[in-house]
């Protein structure tokens, strides 16, 4: 095989600029990317117009020498520049998180499969996006794959596009109903799939026959499955579900397609279902013994799942989760009208469920709608009006299945439903078969319902009120979840009205799109000067992130699935929450006949359970018996709500379900320590980690960067609450446009930059963290701003050359900022890859009568916190040539530190690869033959140079 013309690692000019040639191209076409480490821009080059480079020295001109700002300016822009790292975690360099050492764990056995399939279970907010992240973004950095799709629901779309884009720099597109035909339109002839490299897709939209082959005939190698309990089909005959899991396995019949599932509840109490999931990911897999160590070790390779108490302090890590769930029932009493109310809605139910005319199937049909009035009056009196004016959801069923599965959707809180969206709205009560007077019955019931809104004839309104306000004045910031639309908006209207200029109010609902969801939480949000309410239906209850400005939770209605209670507080009890301590407060009727058994059979239970096996494991399918108990005895017999009590049969129910779920709950906790996650040796991993962050910088770095640069090329900066603003007009033409400011056009004003300090940013402000476009565009212009000899001074604020007098040196001091390329040989699924890693380093060394004494890291690191004195031009000129000079004797011990630093990485490579017990046959890290030397920075002690 021939030798190519230009190696990887290569300098070449071509098109006005210098790149670096990488190890994808041939004699004929080269792959490179520019000189400024952005791997953004690769592109192809003709080797017709590709000449070779030689790196430039820098100049001693007088105008080109500044000082040490001038260094830690260019070198922080490398670090951020570096899009891709020479260490064992390749993709540390480019994402905008610092994640834990324990959200590496899912990373590191993904390392050991030459396809990744990989079973994501880890507690509602340890950070499952996060890991998954993890994993995309080293597949996509190491070159295993090429194409990312994440398959979730509508809700969940923009916010795994921002995840993406905001925390590791993925540019996904979004396909939906809403945006396909624009897509299709920009693909032409080429699939939506082919065209865009990432997408973020709708599951159920994608599953329909119009859009499935298309998809899987050009679907990426790399799918990311969120919520992935919602699509495996046993125990479910809903066609949702079974057209779900055909897709999914399609996905996974293709054996070189990596597939990461993702799920805080893996195994929802049906083991079928679970060996389901399992399944997607190896068929084998599904016919494990889990009971014997090798089935469990087995599915070890494949599944991760922690609880909270796993990783709260891990490896001496602090993570910042609450340190508790102050928890709080409130109950409530009916009003006299209230009460009188729910008795006549009671007595109509009674006589519906009584009548045996029609079949089985109209029996089943008057059966789930009495259920939805029942819980629909117990919601508020907008929500029963609603349901009494409304046809019954199963009215429309054909047989007796399809009504029970109608009606089970619509009224119970089924967590492992098709999706989130539809469950808020109001089931009907109507069956669609009454005659006149039962229709007018029911119409008049709901004219009287409409008569009780408010805080004087509803005791539930009016004790939430009081909650809301007390929780205000505690400094927390609460979500209120309800059953039903109505209900939602009927509280977010006189919440509003109560709560005046304490706090805003806004409600979100199944009623909007998901988009407009988190539009308008974000419109609540950013009205820093006062305080917030959201009030939510269980829309919000899954996946969605509310922790960075909630810190509390109401439970107005109450979930009769303890996993959905547990599901809506998760929203604001999870990773990245500031408060110590969150708080959820249940409200709950003691006369309704109900809540009470419901809090104390279901809810009450999963916390007791989860307290004392630190499992929160999903109640069994046993809750049906239940609940169905719980109704009928309501309905069938015939006292007020107030005196119903535990029945035989409920008893029953409870007994059994109770020792069903105790069961379960101590099958899950013995078996958690078994998974093989517990055994990877993470130490070593903390030691890489920890260098990585050394060398990328910390987050203060970045503000600092970005602050001065800006200052130094004209903009004018000022403090807001908790970031800082630019004005941009001050900016010379050349940054305007690299940090695309003039997109309105020329001739008009460029835009305020506002920064935020963290993740999220607020709408329209740039978050400083190293993902953020601004911040990255801003490092590439520094970097190739000072590598261009023909742009003013003006225009580089960081200067390749510095001299001046400190008295941190005793003898004249040389620091370099050098920039090594490195040939990094990874194993791979099929063969060894080869990739060309960079990575800037500072050295220096000390002139004495006997030569040069090279520097430790920790006095290099002392010569950039020295303060200047004053130094004479003359001198300033003559040490700066000197050093220059210098550059052609120190190559070859710049040449050897290159080597040394590959070796150094090549054990660090391994080492990870050992502790995550990942295959290290192939792997090779080689320092390329040149090195780049971008700075000369020259100390002078203040006595004077030698």
């Amino acid at each position: 095989m021939a030798t190519p013309i230009f190696q990887p690692g290569s300098l070449i000019t071509a098109r006005g600029r210098d790149w670096v040639v990488l190890p994808d191209g041939t004699d004929d076409f080269i792959v490179a990317r520019p000189l400024n480490g952005d791997s953004e821009f690769v592109t192809g080059l003709f080797r017709s117009e590709v000449e070779e480079a030689t790196f430039r020295k820098p100049v001693a001109d007088p105008g080109e020498i500044g000082d040490n700002e001038g260094a830690g300016l260019l070198r922080t822009a490398m670090r951020i520049g570096f899009t891709a790292t020479a260490g064992p975690f390749r993709s540390l360099g480019s994402i905008a998180v610092d994640p834990r050492i324990y959200q590496f764990v899912p990373l590191l056995l993904a390392m050991r499969m030459d396809v990744v399939r990989l079973l994501i279970g880890d507690d509602v907010g340890i950070g499952k996006t996060i890991e998954a992240g993890l994993i995309a973004k080293e597949l996509l950095d190491q070159g295993e794959a090429s194409g990312l799709t994440v398959l979730c629901s509508p809700a969940l779309a923009e916010q795994w596009q921002a995840e993406l884009l905001e925390k590791f720099g993925i540019e996904a597109k979004l396909v939906l109903p809403s945006t396909v035909t624009k897509l299709q339109r920009e693909a032409g002839n080429e699939s939506i799939f082919q065209r865009n490299r990432h997408t973020v897709v709708s599951t159920d939209f994608i599953k329909s026959d119009r859009y499935r082959a298309q998809f899987l005939r050009t679907c990426p190698d790399l799918v990311i499955v969120d919520e992935a309990h919602t699509c495996v089909s046993a125990g479910s005959h809903t066609a949702q579900r079974q057209r779900r899991y055909s897709l999914l396995r399609e996905i996974a019949s293709k054996p070189d397609r990596h597939l990461v599932l993702v799920t805080a509840t893996p195994h929802s109490g049906k083991e079928e279902a679970f060996r389901d999931l399992i399944g997607l990911l190896d068929p084998e897999l599904a016919l494990l013994d889990l009971d014997q160590p090798k089935g469990r070790e087995r599915l070890a390779r494949h599944f991760v799942q922690r609880r909270r108490r796993d990783i709260r302090s891990y490896l001496d890590e602090e993570t910042r989760f609450p340190r508790d769930r102050q928890i709080r029932e409130v109950p409530h009493e009916l009003t006299r009208e209230y009460a009188s109310l729910t008795r006549r809605a009671l007595a109509y139910a009674r006589e519906t469920v009584a009548d045996g005319a029609g079949g089985g199937l109209r029996q089943r049909v008057r059966w789930w709608s009495a259920l939805a009035l029942l819980r629909s009056v117990a919601s508020s009196p907008r929500a029963a009006a609603a349901t009494l004016r409304a046809r019954s959801v199963t009215a429309a069923a054909e047989s007796e299945s399809e009504a029970e599965e109608l009606g089970r959707s619509s009224v119970l809180d089924l967590v492992d439903d098709e999706t989130l969206e539809g469950i808020d709205a109001t089931p009907g009560a109507d069956d669609g078969e009454l005659p006149k007077a039962a229709r007018e019955r029911l119409q008049a019931l709901a004219r009287d319902a409409l008569k009780l809104e408010g805080p004087k004839s509803d005791a539930k309104l009016k004790k939430l009120i009081d909650e809301v306000k007390a929780l205000l004045a505690d400094g927390y910031d609460p979500i209120v979840f309800c059953r039903f639309i109505p209900t939602a908006e009927y509280v977010a209207e006189y919440l509003s009205q109560a709560l005046g200029r304490i706090a805003s109010v806004a409600a979100v609902t199944g009623t909007l799109p998901p988009a407009e969801r988190q539009a308008r939480i974000r419109e609540l949000t950013e009205k820093h000067e006062r305080r917030h309410v959201l009030v939510a239906t269980d829309c919000l209850s899954e996946g969605v992130n509310l922790q960075e400005h909630f810190q509390a939770v109401i439970h107005y209605d109450l979930a009769w699935n303890p996993t959905r209670h547990e599901q809506r507080e998760g929203r604001v009890d999870r990773f990245g929450q500031r408060r110590q301590y969150v708080r959820a407060v249940t409200l709950y009727g003691i006369d309704n006949g109900i809540d009470g058994i419901i809090l104390d059979v279901l809810i009450r239970k999963h916390r007791t359970i989860a307290k004392r096996t630190g499992v929160a494991v999903p109640v069994p399918d046993r809750n049906d018996d239940v609940i169905r108990a719980l109704v009928e005895g309501l309905l069938f017999r015939h006292e007020t709500p107030d005196q119903l009590e535990l029945d035989l049969g409920l008893t029953q129910a409870r007994t059994e379900l109770h020792r069903e779920w105790e069961s379960a709950a101590d099958r899950e906790s013995k078996a958690l320590t078994k998974y093989a996650w517990s055994a990877i040796n993470l130490d070593d991993v903390r030691k890489e980690t920890d260098a990585a962050r050394s060398v990328l910088g910390q987050p203060q770095d970045v503000t600092r960067f970005v602050r001065q640069t800006l200052t130094e090329l004209g903009g004018a900066t000022r403090a807001d609450r908790e970031g800082f603003t630019v004005q941009t007009v001050g900016l010379p033409e050349g940054v305007l446009h690299a940090l695309d400011l003039r997109r309105a056009g020329e001739g008009s004003p460029p835009p305020d930059l506002v920064f935020h300090p963290d993740l999220p940013a607020p709408s329209g402000a740039h978050a400083l963290v190293r993902t953020d476009p601004i911040v990255r565009a801003l490092a590439r212009y520094v970097i190739d701003a000072a590598l261009d000899p023909h742009l003013s001074l003006k225009e580089r604020p960081a200067r390749r050359c510095g001299v001046i007098r400190t008295s941190v040196v005793s003898a004249r001091t040389v620091l370099l900022l050098v920039r090594y390329r490195f040939h990094v040989t990874l194993p791979g699924a099929a063969e060894p890859r080869t990739l060309v890693a960079e990575d800037a380093q500072m050295v220096a060394y000390q002139v004495s009568p006997q030569g040069r004494d090279w520097l430790t890291g920790e006095q290099v690191a002392d010569l950039l916190t020295a303060r200047p004195e004053n130094v004479l031009p003359e001198m300033v000129n003559r040490a700066a040539k000197t050093a220059i000079r210098e550059l052609d004797d120190v190559r070859e011990d710049l040449q050897l530190f290159g080597k040394q630093l590959a070796e150094h990485l090549r054990r660090s490579h391994r080492r990870v690869r050992s502790a995550a017990k990942a295959i290290k046959r192939g792997l090779d890290v080689q320092a390329a033959e040149h090195a780049d030397v971008l700075g000369v920075y020259v100390y002078l002690p203040s006595g004077g140079a030698r």
